[in-house]
């Protein structure tokens, strides 16, 4: 199961971003971790993604 992880990021413009963390499944069986930081609105986007 992968775990998920969100904190929002302020800016002075005002365009909202959030940091994504993401454990992903590597082919021998072990899971690392995955950090991306996109707009707000993408959150969901990248969450679905595998």
């Amino acid at each position: 199961m992968a775990k998920k992880v969100v904190a929002t990021l302020k800016k002075k413009d005002g365009v909202k971003f959030a940091k994504v963390i993401k454990a992903v499944k590597t082919k021998t069986g072990a899971y690392s971790f995955r950090e991306e930081i996109v707009t707000e609105d993408r959150v969901k986007e990248v969450l679905s993604s595998k």
